[in-house]
């Protein structure tokens, strides 16, 4: 089990940035692959980025290359979402996630979520 709480979503314009910090409560955080996903107003949950238990390797989707960056500290049970350049359709609710293991893919199933953290661009 892995509890996972997010923290730093808010309301920016457009162009401005975000961090987004997600802390988890078990001690085996630091060989669990973590994923960032979000979740429009009537459209499907999104896969945003994800990241491995040791921080080597990460994807992002599309729409969020160059623009988006995760990364984690494993000393501090943290993974990050550095979110640079927000446009309005990044407005979202955006979760932490955890699956249950060591590597993620676009196509991982999460199996631990935190509870979410609105994200409001304003154009």
């Amino acid at each position: 089990q892995i509890h996972l709480v997010e923290s730093g979503g808010g309301l920016v314009p457009t162009g401005g940035s975000l961090r987004l910090s997600c802390v988890g409560s078990a001690d085996r955080f630091s060989l669990s692959a973590m994923g960032w996903l979000r979740q429009a107003p009537g459209k499907e949950r999104e896969v945003v980025a994800g990241i491995n238990y040791n921080g080597e390797i990460t994807y992002y989707a599309d729409s969020v290359k160059g623009r988006f960056t995760i990364s984690r500290d494993n000393a501090k049970n943290t993974v990050y979402l550095q979110m640079d350049s927000l446009k309005p359709e990044d407005t979202a609710v955006y979760y932490c996630a955890a699956p249950e293991g060591p590597s993620v893919t676009p196509y991982t199933e999460y199996r631990y979520w935190g509870q979410g953290t609105q994200v409001t661009v304003s154009s």
